[in-house]
């Protein structure tokens, strides 16, 4: 499991003074890629590597709203693995209360440049492992 905070900006939020349901998604991302740079594995070097990871679908559920200057608390792991594709889950806590914000999932597969998928323990074996057990741990918490 993986924690990222996020503090909203005034930016993101609507007339109604909340956060825009639509950073939700970003917010998923930005947590996903710090998650890969934690387990040593930046997109940037995978894509440097020829990988790409595409959104294949992503879903949301909004509870409590984010206001402006709080703190979004989003807890992430890897639900499922399976050398080609993989699922996160996400939950959002705010920080300041402690109310539960948002929970979520995103679907994705490895493939090349042309989008060709890509069984990583073919073609990258190390990160594969590095992969199963993150999704290993993730599963035992």
């Amino acid at each position: 499991m993986f924690t990222f905070e996020r503090k909203a900006n005034y930016y993101e939020t609507d007339q109604m003074g909340i956060v825009h349901h639509s950073n939700y998604i970003r917010w998923f991302e930005e947590a996903r890629l710090e998650m890969l740079r934690a387990m040593g594995l930046p997109y940037k070097k995978m894509e440097d590597n020829g990988i790409l990871i595409p959104v294949l679908g992503v879903s949301c559920s909004y509870k409590h709203p984010i206001r402006f200057d709080e703190t979004l608390v989003l807890t992430l792991r890897i639900q499922n693995y399976n050398g080609v594709r993989f699922e996160m889950a996400y939950e959002g806590h705010s920080k300041e209360t402690g109310l539960l914000s948002c929970t979520g999932t995103s679907q994705h597969c490895f493939t090349t440049s042309a989008l060709k998928p890509i069984r990583m323990q073919k073609h990258f074996s190390a990160w594969h492992e590095v992969f199963l057990q993150a999704a290993e741990q993730d599963k035992a918490e």
